[in-house]
Formats: structure tokens, sequence, C-alpha cells
């Protein structure tokens, strides 16, 4: 008999035009002066209009901090919350991508109490309190919205995670009109992030429970059934609405059962050489699932049947077929497809495989254990 814990927001609004909603949320929430924190490319999209035009028609309060970066370093962390301080802001909003998803949800925990940023990371280490907070996604991919973690850049080579179900927002609003002008090639990489979780979340060593599993399938089902008509017609709003589900539903059930090897291999490609987060994954994805399929074939088979739907075979073939089908998926939404391609060279590979080593919060969560000569050999085979 299986026992788990699950968690996840306490509110979801879902729909397009949503964002319009935010500050009628905060309002309920009680706040009256809010931090909204995002980056200059979302800020001159135009995409943060209609939550601006909402919290004023709330009588709410807000001071923007556009100063995010990919992959936030401490000093952005720092900068965010000082920002916070300085308005007395009483509630705190992230709309954008995961980066400034994840810099919100940090905000709101260190604007407020005593916690110090180098003391929480790791597991459960953060207690809170924290502010009110309000998280909505611009692109399908991260599920930060829904998720209890948060990412830091650390130094040169490494990224750390704070994780706590403190951080999980009071709200997360998935609004399909702010991703209707998102390029081609962020859409496939977000998007493959997205498929990433939900299969390694199906995998996972450790905490695979029947909630996250069922989350899992679904979102892998709207994920693989729409990502190609989003990345093909980037207006097709049900295709967007479809993404950003898909996209909630795997956060949901990674939050619950933790990524693995893939996003351990994944985060020095993005931490070292800058290469953003979903191509890190989309780089490396081929050949750890290869890797696992030793271990995961009867898992793998499973996936295969919602991926390639209407394909039968032994369960062995159904594996292959799924390796192979996500294998041809970055090809096929026209992303590089080689580690050479970003900027790696075959001597970078041992520091990669050094750095991912130190991953070890998601490496205990891979169905095959991975060492640095296992590392090593990946990196080599998507060079």
């Amino acid at each position: 008999m299986q026992t788990f814990e699950f968690q996840s927001p306490r509110s979801s609004l879902v729909g397009p035009g949503s964002s319009a909603r935010v500050g009628e949320l905060a309002a309920k929430l009680g706040c009256r002066s809010v931090l909204l924190v995002t980056d200059k490319g979302v800020e001159q999209a135009g995409l943060l209009e209609p939550a601006l035009k909402g919290l004023a028609a709330s009588g709410i309060a807000v001071s923007v901090y556009t100063d995010v970066q990919a992959d936030p370093p401490e000093a952005v962390i720092a900068a965010a919350t000082e920002a916070a301080k300085s308005v007395n802001a009483d509630g705190v909003i992230g709309l954008g991508g995961g980066s400034s998803m994840d810099v919100a949800k940090l905000v709101a925990l260190l604007a407020v109490g005593k916690e110090k940023l180098a003391d929480i990371y790791g597991v459960g280490q953060a207690k809170g309190p924290r502010l009110p907070l309000i998280l909505l996604p611009t692109t399908a991919g991260t599920g930060s919205e829904v998720t209890p973690i948060s990412i830091v850049t650390t130094g040169e080579g490494e990224k750390k995670g704070v994780v706590t179900p403190v951080i999980v927002p009071d709200w997360a609003v998935l609004d399909a009109d702010l991703t209707l002008g998102l390029p081609p090639q962020v859409t496939a990489a977000t998007g493959v992030d997205a498929i990433v979780h939900a299969i390694e979340a199906y995998t996972s060593k450790r905490l695979k429970n029947t909630v996250s599993d069922c989350l899992a399938r679904e979102a892998l089902r709207l994920l693989c059934g729409n990502i190609h008509e989003a990345c093909r017609n980037g207006s097709n709003r049900e295709a967007r609405h479809n993404m950003l589900l898909g996209a909630m539903l795997a956060g949901m059930a990674f939050a619950n059962a933790p990524v693995a090897g893939v996003h351990a291999l994944a985060y020095p490609v993005g931490a070292r050489f800058h290469v953003p987060h979903g191509l890190s994954n989309s780089l490396v994805l081929p050949a750890v699932l290869q890797f696992n399929a030793k271990e995961a074939q009867g898992l793998y088979a499973e996936l295969a049947s919602i991926v390639t739907p209407g394909r039968f075979g032994s369960t062995r073939e159904k594996c292959q077929e799924l390796v192979k089908t996500l294998a041809e998926l970055p090809v096929e939404l026209g992303l590089q497809t080689r580690l050479s391609q970003v900027g790696i060279a075959k001597n970078d590979l041992p520091q990669l495989a050094e750095d991912a080593m130190k991953q070890t919060r998601l490496l205990i969560n891979n169905p095959r254990e991975i060492t640095y000569d296992d590392a090593l050999a990946i990196y080599e085979a998507v060079l």
C-alpha cells in the first residue's frame, strides 16, 4: 500500500485573459502594495499591461522589478529583495518565464523574516513565513508556478535549489494570451523542458506516486499533442492553452516526484555556457533516455503509448520507440541537437561531468545510477 505526501498551490486560475484578474486576486490576499518581478523582454513585449491595469483597478500600488536574468545569480535575488523591502511590499507577483517566477518565490520568502539565502539551499531548510505570492508564466515550460523549488546560479558552473513547500504560491494564473507572441524556438525549448518534467516524474526512483503519475501522463498527452502546432502556429490559442496546462500538470507531477538525470546533466550546460534551460535539457535528453532504458524499460513503454498512440509491439520495442521519437522531436522542432552547436568542445566535457556529479539532489532520483564516467559518456554521445 502506497503512502505519500502531495503538495500543490492553494488555488489556480486557468483561462485566456485571466492575467487581468491579478488585482482581484491580490486584493483577496490582503495586498495593498506589491512588487511585480519580471524581465525587460516581458516588459517590452507589453505583457505586463493586463496585470498592471487589474492591479490599478483594485487600488493596489505596484513597483516593477525588471532586472531578472536567465539562470538568475544570487545578486539578482538580493537586488529584487531589497526592491521589495524599499517599497514595503506586502505581496509579490512573478510574471515571466521560470527565472522570474523563481526570483519572485525567493523575494516573497526573504523580504520578510530573518532567513538568509545562503542558509536555505537544499530540501526543507526554509521555514518561512513569506509574503502573499501570485505567479503567472509566460512560457509553457518550467512549471515553476506550481512547484516548491527555486533554482539559483551560485557560481561559474553550479546551480543550487531552494526546495520548500513554503514557496508554493497562493495563486497560479495561466493565461494563454501571455504566450501568443512566443517565438517558435522558445516555444520548442520550453515545451521540451515540460515534456522532460513529465517523463522524469513518471520514472523518478524516489517519491513516485499515483497522483504524480496521473498528472505526468495527462501532461505528456497535452504537450506531445500540441507542441508541433504551437511552434507552427503560435497564434493558435487552444494549442497555447493546452501547452500551458500541460506544463502546469508536469510541474505538479515533478514537484512531488522529483526530476533526475536529464536535469542533473543539463544544469552544468546552462550554468557554464549560458544555454537556456529548456535547450540544455533537450540536448542531453536522448542520451539519458537511452542510458536509463535498461532500468526504466517498462515505464518508458507505458509512456510510449501516450507519445506515439496506436503503435504496438513488445515492451522493449515500445521503449525504444519512445527514445527514438523524443530524439527526433528536437530535430522536427528546429532545435540544436549537439553540444558543439552551443559552443561546447570535447575538452569541456570532463568539467561538465564533474559539475553534474554535484547535483546529488537530482541524481538520487534517476532510475539508473549515473557515475562520473557515465556522465562523461553521455556528454560525449551528444557532442
